[in-house]
């Protein structure tokens, strides 16, 4: 059975990582199935594959990770989304903040997320995860919490620089819910609501760190 790669994947593989004809790849449709594959033709960044096994395969974390970021820059918006998912996030919520540098109108916003879950896919494909992160769409912050359900068993997290619990202070959990704010951090307001649904503060080191770099840090993972 044959398949073209999609044309983002076909350049990557062309042009990126220069496969040629006859190389051996993996190939996965976004959830736990991959295919073992072989590249059958390239025509510029056209690339067709014979999928030939099929298996399960998961990579990912024993943890499961959801990431609620401040939106900030693009560039560091892209940033954190990439890296993220090399270190296994689950799920990543666009939350739109007080201090984001970015706000986006509704049409705008889709089309962030369109191209943040581009992010990701690529990101996967780097790495070699091969279920993707699923990227919710932008939320304003007081419309996005209060929508929470009750927590349940799942760790509830917000980074500030001002409080004294560190992350090795807890047990890991089975869920984690990471609220980081963007480049401004999140208002006293918004840490006291944050509070009321059950966020609890955490501090990742004596230094502050800038708001992609601490989403990062965060994250346990397979650590």
């Amino acid at each position: 059975m044959s398949r073209e790669l999609p044309p983002a994947a076909g350049h990557h593989a062309a042009r990126v990582l220069r496969l040629k004809e006859g190389d051996a790849v993996r190939v996965f449709a976004g959830d736990d199935q991959v295919w073992d594959s072989v590249i059958t033709r390239i025509e510029r960044d056209r690339v067709i594959v014979r999928l030939t096994q099929t298996r399960q395969l998961s990579l990912e974390a024993p943890l499961r990770i959801t990431l609620a970021q401040g939106t900030t820059s693009r560039e560091k918006m892209d940033l954190t989304l990439q890296k993220a998912t090399e270190l296994g996030v689950a799920q990543v919520i666009p939350v739109v903040t007080q201090r984001s540098v970015i706000k986006l109108d509704d049409e705008r916003a889709e089309r962030r997320v369109i191209h943040w879950q581009a992010v990701a896919s690529a990101a996967c494909e780097q790495c070699g995860r091969n279920t993707v992160p699923d990227v919710q769409r932008v939320r304003k912050f007081e419309e996005w919490i209060t929508s929470l359900p009750p927590a349940g068993g799942e760790l509830r997290l917000l980074l500030s620089p001002e409080s004294s619990t560190r992350l090795r202070d807890l047990p890991p959990p089975s869920r984690v819910l990471f609220l980081v704010g963007p480049e401004g951090g999140l208002t006293a307001q918004e840490r006291d609501i944050a509070a009321r649904f059950g966020f609890q503060a955490v501090v990742l080191g004596p230094r502050i760190l800038r708001a992609e770099t601490a989403a990062l840090h965060a994250l346990w993972g397979d650590f």
